[in-house]
């Protein structure tokens, strides 16, 4: 499938999302977030596989620029993450450029993430967008800025691998009473002995992730399985 490319901007910051079309009416319109590594082939085959799906699927810019190895994406990523409120923004302004598109009018809004991504489309749940469905795949579980009770319109479904060295079990523990004391409609699926990243079939730089393709299918179908309930 061929992805176009989308320009829209976070202040004077330039960004360039790619959006996947589905080839009847969307049923939805759903904004994915990539890696830290922003959008690579594996993160495009999913925006594909949204599109195959019937769903318009947006993948979001983090950086305006495409890092040239991970030890560049972990910078570009410290110059956006540390400030909530600015991080916020940035996920914000990939939502606007989706829900502004002539084909997204009216239709319900999603976010998906992978890894980075991940908490991306927590940390706009827990900002109250008017979501209807976030799923965060292998996604850190931390903010700097915890949800408010309410403030959480979105169900959530986090897909994760139980022997993530990047996310320890104190920070499942302390993700899910937050989300308790949002008064967050949560589901969270462990995966035993799946490690990082495990959704990503191409190699990485970083040690922490390894592919498991059994945890990649069933994440997947628990997506698929809660998006045909919230959007029939």
């Amino acid at each position: 499938m061929t992805l176009e490319s989308l320009s829209y901007a976070d202040g004077e910051v330039a960004l360039t999302g790619h959006l996947a079309r589905p080839s009847g009416s969307p049923r939805a319109a759903i904004l994915v977030f990539p890696t830290i590594m922003n959008s690579t082939s594996a993160v495009e085959a999913k925006a594909g596989a949204l599109a195959e799906a019937g769903y318009l699927a947006l993948i979001a810019d983090f950086y305006g620029r495409q890092p040239a190895n991970f030890d560049e994406a972990r910078t570009l990523a410290a110059g956006i993450r540390p400030d909530p409120l600015a991080y916020r923004r940035r996920l914000r302004a990939a939502l606007k450029a989706l829900a502004t598109l002539p084909e997204a009018n009216g239709l319900p809004l999603a976010a998906v993430g992978f890894c980075m991504g991940g908490q991306a489309a927590l940390e706009l749940a827990r900002d109250g967008a008017p979501l209807d469905a976030v799923v965060s795949f292998h996604g850190l579980l931390d903010t700097g800025l915890p949800a408010k009770p309410g403030n959480i319109t979105a169900r959530l479904l986090i897909c994760h691998g139980d022997a993530d060295p990047m996310v320890p079990r104190s920070q499942v523990l302390a993700f899910w009473e937050e989300m308790d004391a949002a008064r967050a409609n949560w589901h969270f699926h462990s995966y035993s002995g799946v490690r990082h990243g495990f959704t990503n079939p191409a190699p990485t730089e970083n040690p922490a992730t390894a592919y498991d393709a059994s945890a990649d299918r069933q994440s997947w179908a628990a997506m698929l399985e809660l998006f045909d309930e919230v959007f029939g």
